[in-house]
């Protein structure tokens, strides 16, 4: 084979990209050929369209098998190249002067024939540079498969990611606004409820005012009656005593008639409604463990004007006859200054308690406490099944149903607000509005006799 036959055969292994033989060759659709890596790297950079970079072919797949025939022929032809096409210098033996063409695996340098054949290296197995190169070669093409297939792999990850980075930032948007017409409903459905609640409280608070408007003229007119038995019944005492012993049974028996009919008061009474949301919104500011247990033993009488506390440390020390029962007393763990707070006490088992927030005023020489400061309680007694509230100097009366079971009490001191709820129900009780709040505030309990 002449030299420029042996060149245009050499020049047909070579890669049309990296101007090099060809090392695991792919042919694609069109019929070129070239290096896998070389055409995986270009159209990876290139980032589409991927056609052939000899004639533009667009090829139909992108999964190519590896042209074992051109493999051989390229690698053949690598082996026997002249060393200087790769520029490579030839390396002298300075003992032998020979040319280096073996390659020792085991101490991974290059060496000359005779020195090969040498004692000290003739254990070990030789061969020609090129062919330890093709197999260094391969053992890299091997190392570069897993490599692009992991590349590839995350590839495919990032432009996930990216494309997760624009779905999600549409999605927020979008989800924004059902969140926002969420709300707004929400707002609209409690709007209405607070308006059927209201307009429900007006109908009732009507009809409990007619209910003792009636009630008043019924005890009106039966005072009126009782009146007037009365004093017939004095007049009948002056009578003569045949007269006396004559109409005595017909007036006993009108008597009689009269107590019977004697009206019964009114109980007003409103319904305590539901509001929807509060106690979720209020459990996000729960304090659990709020009992001190330091200041748990103590017993508490009131006195009449709700305006002195004295404390006992036990049994001993419980307020005398003149005083009113024994209570049990106790102040919070925790006082607070700032921020919003909510916890709950239950009162099931107790018919007279008092539930709310304070200054603790107490001194330690006594337990003697002249006034409670910035009190802010729920006053709760037996009488008529109604309960009072009151900060100690304006007591209300409460016209709905005492709680029976747990109380929950919401503290919120940067808005100056201190509410009260009916747990089972989900309603409110009662709110303080105070114009502002300068002291550390503490939880109070006192629980009466059942």
């Amino acid at each position: 084979m002449d030299s420029d036959t042996l060149q245009t055969f050499q020049s047909e292994l070579c890669c049309f990209i990296c101007r090099n033989y060809l090392m695991d060759p792919v042919t694609i659709d069109c019929g070129h050929s070239f290096c896998r890596p070389c055409l995986c790297l270009l159209w990876e950079e290139g980032q589409a369209p991927t056609g052939c970079p000899v004639c533009g072919k667009i090829p139909q797949k992108t999964d190519f098998n590896t042209n074992i025939v051109l493999k051989k022929l390229a690698s053949l032809a690598r082996q026997h190249r002249p060393h200087n096409i790769n520029s490579s210098e030839k390396q002298i033996c300075v003992l032998h002067e020979e040319e280096k063409g073996l390659f020792c695996e085991a101490e991974e340098r290059l060496l000359c024939g005779p020195c090969s054949e040498s004692p000290e290296h003739e254990a070990y197995g030789h061969r020609p540079i090129g062919w330890a190169a093709e197999e260094c070669r391969e053992k890299l093409l091997k190392k570069m498969d897993p490599l692009w297939r992991s590349t590839q792999e995350m590839q495919n990850n990032l432009n996930q990611e990216i494309s997760k980075i624009h779905s999600l930032t549409d999605y927020v948007a979008l989800r924004k606004g059902m969140i926002r017409y969420q709300y707004q409903k929400l707002r609209q459905f409690l709007l209405e409820e607070e308006q059927r609640h209201l307009e429900t409280m007006d109908r009732e608070a009507e009809e409990i005012v007619r209910q003792l408007q009636d009630s008043e003229v019924r005890i009106t007119q039966h005072i009126k009656k009782t009146k007037d038995m009365y004093r017939e019944l004095w007049e009948m005492c002056h009578m003569p005593d045949v007269k006396l012993l004559q109409d005595l049974e017909n007036i006993l028996e009108r008597t009689e008639l009269v107590q019977m009919e004697k009206p019964q008061p009114v109980n007003p009474e409103l319904t305590s409604w539901h509001i929807t949301g509060a106690l979720d919104m209020l459990n996000k500011f729960r304090v659990d463990d709020l009992l001190s247990k330091e200041k748990a033993s103590h017993y508490m009488s009131l006195s009449e004007d709700v305006r002195n506390v004295i404390f006992g440390d036990d049994h001993d020390g419980a307020p005398g006859e003149s005083q009113r029962a024994e209570n049990f007393a106790a102040w919070g763990a925790r006082a607070f200054s700032s921020g919003r707070h909510y916890w709950e006490v239950d009162v099931t088992h107790s018919s007279n308690w008092i539930l709310g927030v304070c200054k603790d005023s107490r001194t330690a020489n006594t337990n003697h406490i002249p006034a409670f400061e910035e009190a802010f309680f729920l006053f709760s007694s037996k009488r008529n099944n109604l309960y009072s509230l009151s900060n100690i100097f304006l007591p209300l009366t409460h016209y709905v149903q005492r709680p029976l079971g747990r109380v929950g009490v919401f503290l919120d001191y940067d808005n100056t607000v201190v509410s009260f709820y009916d747990v089972s129900k989900g309603s409110l009780i009662y709110s303080f509005f105070p114009s502002s709040l300068s002291s550390l505030l503490t939880p109070f309990f006192c629980f009466g006799s059942p």
